[in-house]
């Protein structure tokens, strides 16, 4: 559906299957695990798209849910819902400090942050150690 371009392991050199991110099975992963912290990596990505997307709720059969299907075949069923966010159309790769990122960049790491329910720590916005901006006490 128009989702991020395709990414391809670093060690592999094989195409990764990539798409929007899925708040629905993120959140249910947090609370499995319980989770105290999450870190957004490569938000840099994201820098080029007019839109983003994030996956709020499954669309099964006639109903609409926002936790994970109890069954196989609901999983394998269920529609993604997309809620769209406006992308930011900056380049992301040198900022170093939250306050720094653009404002719908900022926007979208919240609303990450809210979907999850679990505070978010580290935004990386490349592949280098020093492209992780840390959160801690921050958002």
């Amino acid at each position: 559906e128009g989702g991020p371009r395709p990414e391809y392991g670093s060690t592999t050199g094989r195409p990764r299957r990539c798409g929007w991110f899925d708040g629905v099975a993120a959140r249910y992963t947090a609370r499995l695990n319980g989770l105290t912290g999450a870190a957004l990596t490569r938000l840099d990505v994201l820098d080029t798209f007019p839109t983003i997307k994030i996956c709020t709720s499954y669309r099964i059969d006639n109903r609409t849910v926002e936790t994970m299907p109890a069954s196989l075949h609901d999983l394998n069923i269920a529609k993604p819902q997309y809620e769209e966010l406006e992308g930011w159309g900056q380049d992301t790769s040198e900022v170093r400090r939250f306050e720094d990122l653009p404002e719908l960049a900022q926007r979208f790491v919240h609303r990450i942050q809210d979907i999850l329910e679990t505070p978010m720590c580290l935004v990386s916005v490349g592949p280098e150690r020093g492209q992780a901006i840390s959160l801690r006490g921050i958002v």
